[in-house]
């Protein structure tokens, strides 16, 4: 699982818990810049955030079969299938990037970046998605005021098609309150179990 540019493993852990419940181990990992990892956020980048994941999943070895990335960590997931074999991503509140903000270190060159407006648009995601032939769920807030809500659906759109794909949006969510309303919320909350074990499951 890979977190947010804003948060640490320690915001995934409900998720880590429903993943147990289902029958799924997980592994999770602090960025640098982010909780108990220490160092500066401004010696990272988002190509630094995945050579990081690709270091802990070379570490695991054939035990990986999927990856889990929440707002900016779905981008990292993304980036991760190109170089390790999975056959499940969820994208969780996915945001996606300008290919020329990937090397930039985090701090003022990548904000102005990432703030042109609707620089999201020529991202590569889409074009890493429709390479990747494995199962894609993709997790989107109703209410997201931080990701623009075209990005699910392009990115659902986008899919290859190879593997199993769903896109689930939830309702009165915004980006950081998915896992409120899913728990107020039983049928969503079982048809979000079911999808996971769906997207995680060989095909």
């Amino acid at each position: 699982m890979i977190h947010g540019g804003s948060k640490d493993r320690e915001a995934g852990l409900k998720y880590r818990h429903l993943m147990a419940s289902l029958g799924f181990g997980t592994t999770a990992f602090d960025c640098i810049g982010h909780g108990e990892t220490g160092g500066e956020l401004s010696h990272s980048s988002l190509i630094g955030r995945t050579e990081q994941a690709r270091a802990v999943a070379e570490h695991l070895g054939s035990q990986l079969t999927g990856c889990m990335g929440v707002s900016m960590g779905a981008y990292n997931a993304l980036q991760l299938s190109k170089s390790v074999p999975l056959r499940s991503l969820i994208l969780m509140v996915p945001g996606v990037y300008h290919p020329s903000a990937y090397q930039v270190n985090f701090g003022p060159e990548f904000s102005a970046i990432i703030r042109q407006p609707c620089s999201w648009a020529e991202s590569d995601a889409w074009q890493i998605v429709a390479d990747f032939s494995g199962n894609i769920l993709i997790i989107s807030a109703a209410e997201d005021r931080v990701i623009p809500e075209a990005i699910p659906q392009r990115l659902y759109d986008s899919a290859s098609g190879k593997g199993k794909q769903a896109l689930l949006t939830v309702a009165d969510a915004d980006h950081n309150s998915v896992w409120q309303m899913l728990q107020r919320n039983p049928a969503l909350y079982d048809k979000t179990c079911r999808l996971l074990v769906e997207c995680l499951t060989e095909a």
